[in-house]
């Protein structure tokens, strides 16, 4: 079991920044792949990025793509989405994952953490 724990939401103003933070603990010594997702109100959850376990290889969706860094400390378990240039269409609940694939669709993942709230204001 690997239990994943966000922080870093809240409240910000169009063209400002973020970044996420997850903490992964449990059985943390395998190499899980990490990701981003979100889901709006209403919306589906979808894909916003996701890194290898050695941090060599990462993928985004289109529409963060250049706005978004993903990144890991695999020393400190802990995996990061750096968001800058927010606007009010990246409002939701961002969600960390794990899993044994490297994928961009929450069917490739095991592991959830509960999600921490971003709010973009015009």
């Amino acid at each position: 079991q690997v239990q994943l724990v966000e922080s870093g939401g809240g409240l910000v103003q169009a063209g400002g920044s973020l970044r996420l933070s997850c903490v992964a603990s449990g059985r943390t010594s395998r190499s899980y792949a990490m990701a981003w997702f979100r889901q709006a109100p209403g919306k589906e959850r979808d894909f916003v990025a996701a890194i290898r376990w050695s941090g060599t290889s990462t993928m985004y969706a289109d529409s963060v793509k250049g706005r978004f860094t993903i990144s890991r400390d695999n020393a400190k378990n802990t995996v990061y989405l750096q968001m800058n240039n927010l606007n009010p269409e990246d409002t939701a609940a961002y969600y960390c994952a794990a899993g044994s694939y490297y994928y961009s669709h929450t069917a490739g993942y095991e592991y959830w953490g509960q999600g921490t709230q971003v709010t973009v204001s015009s």
